[in-house]
């Protein structure tokens, strides 16, 4: 089998957050052919079509990883019924300038936790939006909402219910089933590709 690069983004900026320890979990249950990057977000400074004519060494470096990646795994809490600003933020840093969008194409999962019990479904929704715009293929089934319990998870990424741990390996196994399709697809003769001959 070959191994994937995921490049993932943890929505939260707080060093304790759920979600950061969600995704330690996520990491720990995946299948061994993925193997996990973050991408940091915390140093990004507003995105302004200013820069685009000279990007900043952390909007290119953002860039340079989501190109680099197989695929994108995002990782957040719900904000105000809607995406993190910080996360909505690196989302633009990566898609500008105009016509360098470096999502496009890429195979994403979207998953994220929450104390409330409707474990992010709305930041979802929204962020299949942008992830739609920006032609980014998303596994669609299964959703995952977390609801967080803390007594489920150690600070290692270890999960200590059963049950949660039963789900969360199936997502990350879908998830990567899902890249591969995704990748598959996207290869050189599939219908769809240009070809040279045809253009002669």
């Amino acid at each position: 089998m070959p191994t994937y690069q995921i490049g993932y983004f943890v929505g939260s900026l707080a060093s304790g957050s759920i979600n950061r320890t969600l995704s330690k979990a996520l990491i720990k249950l995946a299948p061994k052919d993925l193997e996990f990057n973050e991408i940091p977000i915390k140093d990004l400074p507003l995105y302004s079509s200013d820069y685009d004519a000279d990007f900043p060494a952390e909007g290119r470096a953002l860039k340079e990883a989501v190109e680099a990646a197989d695929g994108i795994l995002f990782i957040s809490p719900e904000y105000n019924r809607s995406i993190p600003g910080a996360l909505k933020n690196a989302i633009d840093w990566g898609s500008r300038p105009w016509g360098t969008n470096s999502f496009a194409h890429k195979p994403t999962g979207i998953i994220g936790a929450s104390p409330g019990g409707i474990g992010t479904a709305v930041m979802q929704s929204n962020m299949r939006s942008v992830l739609s715009f920006l032609d980014a293929p998303q596994l669609n089934t299964p959703e995952a909402y977390i609801s967080f319990k803390p007594e489920a998870y150690g600070d290692d990424g270890e999960v200590k219910d059963e049950s949660t741990q039963k789900f969360l390996r199936h997502y990350m196994d879908e998830y990567c089933a899902f890249v591969q399709r995704v990748l598959d697809a996207n290869a050189a003769g599939h219908i769809g590709d240009e070809d040279a001959e045809s253009r002669k």
